[in-house]
């Protein structure tokens, strides 16, 4: 007799699917950077994509060293300003927060994320981090949504991002010395290098099993229903298990794309602004970076990029861009 081969259908790699809790990225985990002292994460809002022509830099692909046409995808990036700093020291459960640091010119802004004291005293807090304890620093960012004409959201959004690179008092020095200052994206990565990107994708609502798990239609003499499972589960234990396919959000989840290759960092955003703009966007107004690949989430969402985690076996190459488009995306 014939064996048959049933896969299950979906994922339990994302389980449960429900929706992120809030619209910014969490990043759970840092790599180690061996370089200078920097911040290791920054934010941005994703345009929309478009294509280019690069010469190929993968020595191992067929058409290396020739011209080929990718799809890329535009992030704009503002400049940020670094609120405050956090020190953590190391403990047998992880890290512990052991103080804070905020700067005396945080933006007014800021008051509709939290109370901002009006008398804080910034001297008076180093005065109590022991810096012989700490064990690691990161610094406490707030994105400048005002700069930014395509999204509608003029509130900040506040993260962490983690201070890698050097000696462990020299992060602690530099991040004094920019507390309170502004960031660029050059001062986290250049050209040609390896990034994850973490963002909250496209919400799709409460949607059925197919939909969701791609579970097979019922056959035609199915009396109830087509696009349903056959059954929920066997009779013991008495309850369904979660493995079984099930109609439920879907959509609206954290995602990471690893990997993403660096392929340009501008100035000027007329440089790749397509004709009208960028559907549902916009006019890129501030510094920009092009991306080899998609990324998760829909225009004027938050991205949050970091060092690659598995940039092990990639090298760092300046690609060579010959023609990124610029012809309108609005049809018709």
């Amino acid at each position: 007799m014939v064996e048959t081969h049933h896969p299950r259908r979906g994922s339990m790699g994302y389980s449960p699917r429900k929706r992120a809790k809030k619209t910014i990225p969490n990043i759970r985990s840092w790599p180690e950077w061996e370089g200078q002292p920097k911040i290791q994460g920054f934010p941005g809002y994703k345009a929309g994509m478009s294509h280019a022509f690069v010469v190929d830099y993968r020595k191992e692909s067929t058409t290396s060293g020739q011209e080929v046409r990718v799809p890329i995808t535009v992030v704009e990036v503002p400049s940020v300003k670094v609120s405050g700093l956090r020190f953590y020291e190391e403990t047998n459960e992880g890290l512990r927060t052991m103080g804070e640091v905020w700067a005396s010119n945080v933006d007014e802004s800021l008051k509709k994320r939290l109370p901002i004291p009006n008398n804080y005293n910034t001297d008076k807090m180093w005065d109590k981090i022991d810096r012989d304890l700490v064990d690691e620093v990161r610094a406490i960012i707030n994105t400048q949504p005002k700069k930014v004409s395509g999204t509608p959201n003029k509130t900040p959004e506040i993260m962490e991002v983690r201070m890698g690179g050097g000696a462990l008092p020299e992060r602690i020095d530099m991040g004094e010395d920019m507390l309170g200052d502004e960031l660029n994206y050059q001062d986290f990565c250049e050209s040609g290098r390896m990034i994850d990107v973490s963002a909250i994708t496209k919400g799709k609502g409460f949607q059925g099993h197919v939909k969701r798990w791609g579970v097979k239609l019922l056959q035609h003499k199915n009396s109830k229903s087509v696009r349903n499972v056959g059954n929920t589960g066997v009779f013991r234990p008495g309850y369904t298990r979660p493995t079984v396919p099930q109609a439920g959000q879907m959509g609206y989840h954290q995602r990471t794309e690893f990997n993403k290759r660096v392929l340009k960092v501008g100035e000027n955003g007329e440089e790749v602004t397509p004709e009208g703009g960028f559907i549902n966007y916009g006019v890129i107004e501030n510094d920009y970076v092009i991306l080899h690949g998609s990324i998760p989430g829909p225009s004027k969402r938050l991205v949050v990029m970091r060092d690659a985690v598995r940039d092990d076996r990639y090298e760092v190459h300046e690609p060579n861009l010959t023609y990124i488009s610029t012809e309108s995306n609005q049809g018709g």
